[in-house]
């Protein structure tokens, strides 16, 4: 009876120690998994941030372009009214 006892108790303590260690490794795979996350998240952003700044870029330089070929064709109609 007490071998069965001490056997029982042997084999509890060895589930509240393996149970602590999986705990242990269950946190830190969360941890590294937040960390990917994050880390990918702000990745996606700095491109996304870049990729709207060009295209700002670009339609700025359109708009101006388009001002310019306004502001000609509006020399190109006051000179055809004054003659």
């Amino acid at each position: 009876m007490k071998k069965t006892l001490l056997a029982l108790a042997f084999v509890g303590a060895l589930m509240v120690s393996c149970k602590e260690k999986t705990e242990e490794k269950m946190d830190e795979a969360a941890d590294a998994a937040a960390t990917e996350m994050t880390q990918t998240v702000d990745t996606a952003a700095a491109a996304m941030e870049t990729k709207v700044d060009s295209a700002a870029a670009k339609v700025e330089g359109a708009a101006e372009a388009g001002a310019a070929k306004v502001e000609e064709a509006a020399k190109e109609v006051k000179e055809a009214v004054k003659k």
